[in-house]
């Protein structure tokens, strides 16, 4: 009898996710896919692995037994597969960063468009998320993240640190005129709606009306800003580069924390990851001054 590893990893899914859609979403195809390789496996094995519950899919006894042994499986596959991958010393083939969409939009997409130039027989996959990937997993090769705490990152992953980052409190230019030329209305906080207000934020010379604005997109709340709706916490690296916006008179900076890259393994041994940690690493030196609120140049 032999097992089919892609019938394991949707079950693995479905173990973890608990549910066959949730699986599917995670796995990125159809539910009747997951149904019919875990009818599969199951087939295979002669037994059932779940039960259907209205709250979801439970595992049953043998489904227990299978778990252990599909965990030990995906362990030996993926480091296997990182171990082939760390000796391929191409610079040709699939180069995976995930990092935020601000930090990529504001800061970073420059250089990445250089690096692209340099080397333009690497296939650069960029994976925009504020969630850190599974580097173990090889979800991505790098990670570029602010990390607050370096503790609280997975002691297997490899670390290159970089500039602290610090943020502000900003402003249209245009609504700060109105606002020292009179304008008496208080004006309102736009705000993350999974974060609201920081308690750091120091509201300066501004008065600020108790009802926000609140959006879940970080593109929206920049562009709000600019439309002189309110004023907003901002990482000094998007506002002190926006020739629209200018920092809250009397309002303080405050440290988010230290731009990391990461990578995991044998990973980091290949040509072109080594070659990009290298790159980029310069490159976020070249913009500290920027990330921590400090006058400069883009260069």
């Amino acid at each position: 009898m032999t097992i089919d590893w892609d019938d394991i990893r949707y079950f693995l899914a479905v173990a973890r996710q608990g549910s066959v859609r949730a699986a599917a979403g995670q796995l990125q195809v159809n539910h009747t896919t997951v149904l019919r390789r875990i009818a599969q496996l199951e087939a295979r094995l002669h037994s059932q692995m779940f039960e259907k519950l209205p709250a979801g899919y439970r595992l049953t006894s043998a489904g227990e037994e299978v778990l252990e042994l599909a965990n030990q499986m995906e362990i030996t596959s993926h480091e296997l597969e990182t171990r082939v991958f760390g000796r391929d010393q191409s610079l040709r083939g699939l180069l995976r960063v995930t990092l935020t969409p601000i930090l990529a939009t504001h800061l970073l997409m420059p250089d990445f468009a250089e690096f692209a130039r340099m080397h333009p027989d690497v296939e650069m996959d960029m994976h925009l998320s504020g969630e850190l990937a599974n580097l173990t997993n090889r979800e991505a090769d790098v990670a570029i993240r602010v990390v607050y705490d370096r503790k609280t990152m997975p002691l297997n992953l490899h670390g290159l640190k970089g500039p602290e980052v610090f943020g502000g409190v900003y402003i249209s230019r245009d609504r700060l005129a109105a606002r020292l030329a009179g304008e008496p209305d208080p004006i309102r906080w736009i705000v993350i709606s999974d974060h609201g207000v920081p308690t750091w934020a120091n509201e300066g010379e501004v008065r600020t009306a108790g009802v926000p604005f609140r959006t879940t997109d970080a593109g929206a709340q920049i562009a709000a800003v600019r439309q002189g709706l309110g004023i907003s916490t901002l990482p000094c690296f998007v506002g002190d580069a926006d020739p629209l916006l200018a920092r809250v008179p009397g309002s303080n900076l405050h440290m988010y924390g230290t731009l990391w890259l990461l990578t995991q393994g044998e990973t980091r041994k290949t040509k072109r990851v080594q070659l990009f940690t290298e790159f980029i690493s310069r490159r976020m030196a070249v913009h500290a001054a920027l990330l921590v609120g400090l006058p400069a140049s883009r260069e």
